[in-house]
């Protein structure tokens, strides 16, 4: 909601927009960005508190780390946009990876560190260096334009269009968060585990799709179907294919001839015991990851209608099953 999925409007803006006027167009995403946690943050607070179950020292983590996330998922997809892309990676590494791997380095050897307090100011910490990365690389490149005037009337257009897919990703956050809740009535907790334990494995699939092929395609892909150099876009949306197909099918048997070790490593039976699941989960996801594909090509030509339908779709035959 501290979004509103703006990057969504600001990312095919900023791509066609001069050097020179670029920082106008940041400057308006930062106003709304600041009128939203306004309205917003206070509502969360009192959810948090009322209707949550948290600790009060895990409630004094939770929005220092929202700010710091959101300011890293946005740097990271408008330096993306500006075909910074192994930037991007190096801060996407920074805040959700190297913290993690320190993390477990220090609670292996130190045994009183193994707390969600000291997970937390790791994360927190990591998104700060994070952040600073992103604001210098930023400086680096030479955006202008953070004099001129807020275009309001820019802002509004943009709402109107990210707000749209603000329900979308709402749907599509929907199925990939009550499917815990699913999992745990027909299963019980120990089927959750599983279930988070092999979802994520499978998902490193689309980082490494994400990071690897998308964050380096759709960029001119959406300067192509700006430009209605069609032909050339098609080009570039069977070029994604191709290689979505070629790693998803070495990252099945990778993962396949891996997953055994692994599970032998955690040490409980439940998880060998359903690795079924694991076939089904992989399955899905690269399902997701070649349904990204035409996604990324309706974005690039701003057919945004047939991807909010298609997400909405999909959240009501994912309630309806």
């Amino acid at each position: 909601f501290v979004g509103l999925d703006f990057y969504t409007y600001l990312t095919r803006e900023i791509i066609v927009t001069p050097m020179e006027k670029r920082a106008a167009l940041l400057k308006g995403q930062v106003a709304l960005s600041l009128i939203l946690y306004v309205v917003f943050i206070p509502a969360a607070l009192f959810f948090v508190v009322k209707y949550s179950d948290w600790p009060y020292y895990l409630m004094w983590w939770f929005f220092p780390i929202l700010v710091v996330e959101h300011f890293n998922q946005e740097m990271g997809r408008l330096l993306v946009a500006l075909s910074e892309q192994v930037t991007a990676s190096a801060i996407l590494f920074v805040r959700q990876g190297s913290w993690s791997l320190l993390v477990v380095f220090v609670m292996f050897f130190e045994p009183g560190s193994r707390t969600l307090s000291f997970a937390m100011a790791a994360w927190f910490i990591s998104g700060i260096f994070a952040a600073l990365l992103g604001f210098f690389k930023l400086k680096k490149i030479g955006v202008r334009g953070w004099g001129n005037k807020l275009d309001w009337k820019w802002i509004k257009n943009g709402i109107a269009v990210s707000a749209a897919f603000l329900f979308a990703t709402l749907a599509l956050r929907g199925m990939q968060t009550f499917d815990r809740y699913m999992l745990e009535s027909i299963g019980g907790v120990e089927i959750v585990g599983v279930y988070v334990l092999f979802i994520g494995v499978a998902g490193s699939l689309l980082a490494f799709l994400d990071s690897g092929i998308f964050s380096f395609t759709y960029p001119a892909l959406i300067s192509l179907s700006q430009n209605c150099r069609w032909a050339d876009a098609r080009k570039k949306v069977k070029q994604m294919l191709w290689l979505t197909i070629a790693f998803s099918i070495f990252f099945t048997i990778f993962s396949l001839v891996v997953m055994p070790y692994l599970l032998g490593w955690i040490g409980k039976s439940i998880y060998a015991e359903s690795i079924d699941l694991y076939y089904w989960i992989l399955l899905a996801t690269i399902t997701n990851a070649i349904g990204l594909i035409p996604h990324y090509a309706l974005y690039a030509a701003g057919k945004d209608g047939a991807i909010i339908l298609s997400h909405t779709f999909g959240f009501i035959v994912f309630f309806e099953a």
